[in-house]
């Protein structure tokens, strides 16, 4: 499946910018409602952009579900973003000024994303999420220190905990300098405290 190939865009021109966000919505949702989220980050030489999934979907099961279950929209989904990522590198922007980031459907293909593809990013942060598949794989290669941030409820009725807790063995293990946060009781959403401290990785980057 390729998915749609004109992401929704807002920020400085990529051309132009010092850095940049690469935002993955959820199932159901759409590049243009996760786009706005970048009203919360008060810089204006960024470049943000986000992937639109085909009737706003980017796999049709669970993320739990076997890998082969959820093709080719999973990979359809992957390419999406790295279109987007190598996009923004041709312009100049250097990976490790790029912040990957996605809620719920999108969060659990931008971890997939990054560790499938690990490199020195500026960050990834995934809301809700976790690698994809009925058992974490095994990822190789080193993501040198790169800030990612995994947020999620305890009681989230469409991620369990755990997988929240096997996607950070997953990318300690590919060298990333990972800050886990698990709200108790949240539900399935994004707040405050996720919020206030993607400003700070994005006021980094």
């Amino acid at each position: 499946m390729v998915h749609e190939n004109t992401p929704a865009r807002a920020g400085a021109d990529p051309s132009e910018a010092n850095a940049a966000v690469v935002m993955t919505h959820g199932r159901g949702a759409t590049a243009r409602s996760i786009l706005a989220m970048h009203r919360e980050f008060p810089r204006d030489d960024v470049a943000y952009a986000a992937p639109q999934a085909t009737n706003n979907t980017w796999y049709p099961h669970s993320f739990l579900e076997p890998v082969e279950k959820n093709e080719p929209g999973r990979t359809g989904g992957l390419d999406a973003i790295d279109r987007i990522v190598e996009g923004f590198v041709d312009d100049g922007i250097e990976r490790e000024n790029v912040l990957l980031m996605g809620f719920s459907q999108g969060a659990c293909l931008t971890s997939e994303y990054a560790a499938t593809r690990p490199e020195r990013y500026g960050g990834v942060a995934a809301l809700s999420g976790g690698v994809i598949g009925d058992e974490v794989g095994e990822y190789e290669g080193d993501m040198a220190g790169t800030e990612v941030f995994l947020g999620c409820s305890d009681v989230d009725p469409h991620i369990p905990v755990e997988r929240v807790h096997d996607t950070r063995d997953v990318f300690e293990s590919l060298g990333a300098d990972v800050e886990e946060r698990i709200y108790e009781g949240m539900g399935h959403g994004v707040n405050e405290d996720e919020l206030d401290y993607l400003r700070g990785v994005v006021a980094d980057l």
